[in-house]
């Protein structure tokens, strides 16, 4: 294997797992934190105890949480500089910025709000206090938009152009970053995303109190709770990601063409293949089953639309890397001090009539790859840059499948325990009780597939037609990033492992860890 490319790997690997692991822990505060919130509010508006305990209660899960979190984001900003760093020079300008704000946002608002939730049950006003849970609720969520809105710039750079001169991307507008429609649905799609593993992990757990028949008081208030936000939460998810879903068609078609498994662009109306194994070798699919007229439905809305097929997206990518071409000639020549007015004029973001060459620069640095003289490739290599310019379908086909079989089982778990805890009939389906306990984990993995498809969809791009991923790594030797890798795996699942036992011995104890004397192991005093 080429050296660069095990190192490419190995980056992108030790990101993954550190990045895949910090998101286990991040939805979970985002949720808990509105689910808090709601409880006090119902304590504040009732004046009964036992909504204060379960806003104890499950504070303390809710610190677990937050802690294991802030320790596994850290290392993720040092990446960026070790493992990144021609990535974090060429977008530091626009990425640094937010990522600075975010730093703001998460460890400075959010920790300060944190503490003050802790330590003030005494010292403030019931309401003061309520208050305090509410900004708590809503820095911690102000935290994701931010690393969101980084996300979605370099899937869809905007407020942005390349500079020649400096090679890095200078920032025009500020705004512009914050309020494109990918980042936008976005945010909400993940901050309800986190809402409803929030939600699972309280009606999971409400539900083994209610198996062992232990503080049902407690656990049938924490189960409403849960029930309904969670409930809203499922909902908003559909709605929120069938927007992302025709964002990513149309800022993205290569990876919406991955995750339907297109090769062909098929007349409308088109058929969504529900199961399929496509091989990125042969450019089609086996053992296909589909639904007729459904992609159609699903991508549009109507039966006239249809998702463009990878190859001719590969065929229109072809011509792109002859178009970035030009752009690389003419940065070639700004950078040896040779450059003239029409070579400046590629890269002048005001000039429309250079945009197709500017904007494809990124095509002609695959090419690089490829090629040694990119100028005078042969077909061959073409061929293999133009192959490497879509992302690997089976991932992100059975990703987008896992994540909808998840949604659509935690959604069930909402509505069907809702509808009868309103009846008053839920304690009649001990196996209601046994499915929501077993579901806990299932919009944990809904959440990291759909980060999944967010990143390896829009591969082979660090910063999407502008800089490959492969020439955003440092240059530094492999065995480093293979040394780090392990530790970060030992460290992480060490702290994993710390996190659970924790978790369960809290859970386990329930209500009765408050040690305010209100809550044995089979009945509350205070049910009512």
């Amino acid at each position: 294997m080429d050296m660069t490319q095990l190192f490419v790997d190995l980056s992108r690997s030790q990101f993954a797992f550190t990045a895949i692991f910090h998101f286990v822990f991040v939805p979970l505060t985002l949720g808990l934190s509105w689910i808090l919130f709601i409880m006090e509010a119902a304590y504040l508006k009732t004046g009964k105890q036992l909504y204060q305990d379960m806003v104890k209660f499950w504070g303390k899960l809710f610190a677990i949480n937050f802690a294991m979190g802030l320790v596994t984001g850290i290392t993720m900003e040092f990446e960026f500089g070790l493992n990144w760093a021609y990535f974090s020079r060429f977008i530091g300008e626009s990425f640094g910025t937010v990522l600075a704000i975010e730093g703001l946002t998460a460890f400075m608002t959010e920790a300060t709000l944190f503490g003050l939730f802790f330590f003030t049950w005494d010292k403030v006003s019931k309401k003061t206090h309520l208050l305090i849970t509410f900004f708590l609720a809503l820095g911690t969520n102000l935290s994701i938009v931010n690393i969101l809105v980084a996300n979605s710039w370099m899937q869809h750079p905007v407020g942005t152009f390349l500079n020649p001169e400096t090679m890095q991307m200078q920032l025009t507008s500020f705004v512009e970053l914050y309020m494109q429609e990918l980042a936008q649905i976005r945010i909400g799609h993940v901050a309800f995303a986190g809402y409803l593993i929030a939600a699972a992990f309280v009606v999971g757990i409400s539900a083994w109190y209610l198996l062992r028949k232990r503080n049902t008081g407690f656990a049938l208030r924490s189960l409403a709770v849960g029930l309904g936000f969670g409930l809203c939460s499922s909902i908003f998810i559909f709605f929120l990601g069938d927007a992302n879903g025709l964002a990513v068609d149309k800022y993205e078609p290569a990876k919406m063409a991955a995750i339907e498994g297109q090769w062909e662009t098929q007349k409308a109306p088109a058929a969504w293949s529900a199961v399929s194994f496509p091989s990125q070798t042969d450019e089609r699919n086996y053992f296909e089953i589909e639904v007729p007229w459904m992609l159609s439905l699903i991508t549009g809305h109507s039966l006239s639309t249809t998702v463009q097929g990878l190859k001719p997206i590969m065929r229109e990518n072809k011509e792109r890397i002859y178009d970035g071409l030009v752009a690389l000639k003419a940065l070639e020549r700004i950078r040896s001090g040779h450059g003239v007015a029409a070579d400046f004029d590629i890269f002048d973001p005001a000039n429309q009539e250079t945009k197709k060459y500017r904007d494809n620069i990124g095509y002609a640095f695959i090419l690089q790859t490829h090629a040694t003289d990119p100028y005078n490739a042969s077909r061959a290599e073409v061929s293999k840059a133009v192959k490497d310019t879509i992302p690997q379908v089976w991932p992100l086909y059975w990703s987008f499948r896992v994540m909808l079989t998840c949604w659509a089982i935690v959604f069930f778990v909402m509505t069907f325990g809702t509808v009868h805890l309103l009846r008053r009939t839920l304690l009649n389906y001990r196996w209601f009780l046994w499915l929501a306990m077993l579901a806990i984990p299932l919009p944990y993995i809904a959440a990291e597939a759909g980060w999944i498809i967010a990143e390896m969809g829009r591969q082979p791009w660090v910063l999407h037609g502008i800089l490959p991923t492969s020439l955003g790594v440092s240059t530094l030797a492999s065995w480093n990033i293979v040394v780090s890798l392990a530790f970060f795996a030992l460290l992480y699942v060490g702290l994993f492992i710390i996190e659970l036992i924790i978790m369960f011995k809290v859970a386990r104890k329930g209500p009765k860890s408050l040690g305010n004397g209100r809550y044995d192991y089979k009945e509350d005093v205070n049910a009512v």
